[in-house]
């Protein structure tokens, strides 16, 4: 397997991770309860790890804008979804800069070897 590929596939599990994490921080309800307390730390240092993985093959900087990036996204998701966050036009836009950022990095930088 290319470390590139790798690289991304360990920054997918990172991002994933980190997404559950912050979901459980949300239902930690400030560490008063135990589960989501533990499983948010697990999940961050887990993503962490991974995340360290992919510097060795990727540039620091456009790796924490992929993995910020998503994760930002990914929690707006969330949010809205399970905990009935309200994303208003301004949100939603800003949400969509965001993923055009990512592609523009991935599709088009030439500091990530692809």
């Amino acid at each position: 397997m290319k470390p590139i590929i790798a690289a991304y596939g360990a920054l997918g599990v990172a991002i994933v991770l980190e997404v559950i994490g912050t979901t459980m921080l949300q239902k930690s309800e400030q560490f008063t309860r135990l589960f989501p307390t533990l499983a948010m730390a697990l999940c961050y240092l887990s993503a962490f790890y991974f995340l360290s993985v992919v510097l060795k093959t990727m540039p620091v900087g456009l790796a924490y804008a992929i993995w910020s990036g998503l994760g930002i996204v990914l929690i707006s998701i969330i949010g809205y979804v399970v905990f009935g966050q309200k994303l208003d036009l301004a949100a939603l836009i800003g949400l969509a800069f965001i993923i055009v950022g990512v592609m523009i990095v991935n599709l088009f930088s030439k500091s990530i070897g692809h």
